[in-house]
């Protein structure tokens, strides 16, 4: 089992390294799928069968491949054409090794590490008590809201940008005015 984790945990650590890495944005974007299956395989190796198919079903079904049409249907070159990297990218490293020297300070006096987790009982039923902890006044009901609402607030925000052109931008050939744009010199459409 142990062998396993460590296996899963190289590849994901791989795969994101080759998502930032990855000059074109494709093999970035299957490098990604690569990474979100190596976590599904984790929560399957954790026992937590229904976070698995979350994992596969929505990161990796829809939002990775989303990922990936998007960037086939955009009509810009593949291939970046600007340096891999900036000249700052010892500060992003630096800051990486002392974020992660610092929690594993943190966590090396913590006792869980050294437990054996506790046997799952043979009745219980985990995807229940997800939706009980979910719905639950008690329990996790606030930050769900709450994230529904950013959620809602982001597509709000999104449908916003892309339908108002920034300041300067010219409209393309082809489109109509709004209400209201006064008619350009030289337009007969009234």
């Amino acid at each position: 089992m142990t062998i396993l984790f460590l296996i899963t945990a190289v590849v994901i650590l791989a795969s994101a390294v080759m998502v930032v890495t990855s000059r074109n944005l494709v093999h970035a974007a299957l490098w990604l799928v690569s990474a979100l299956f190596g976590v599904a395989v984790l929560y399957a190796l954790l026992n937590a069968g229904f976070l698995a198919v979350v994992q596969v079903v929505i990161y990796i079904g829809a939002i990775a491949i989303l990922f990936i049409f998007a960037v086939m249907l955009t009509r810009r070159e593949m291939r970046d054409t600007g340096p891999g990297l900036n000249k700052n990218w010892w500060v992003s490293a630096l800051t990486s090794i002392l974020t992660f020297g610092g929690l594993a300070f943190l966590l090396s006096s913590w006792s869980g590490f050294s437990q054996t987790p506790a046997a799952i009982p043979s009745g219980f039923d985990a995807v229940s008590a997800l939706g009980d902890a979910l719905i639950s006044p008690d329990a996790f009901v606030l930050p769900f809201e709450v994230a529904s609402v950013l959620l809602v607030a982001a597509l709000v925000g999104a449908v916003y940008i892309a339908f108002n052109p920034r300041a300067g931008d010219s409209p393309r050939a082809g489109d109509s005015p709004r209400a209201g744009d006064s008619p350009r010199a030289g337009d007969s459409r009234k």
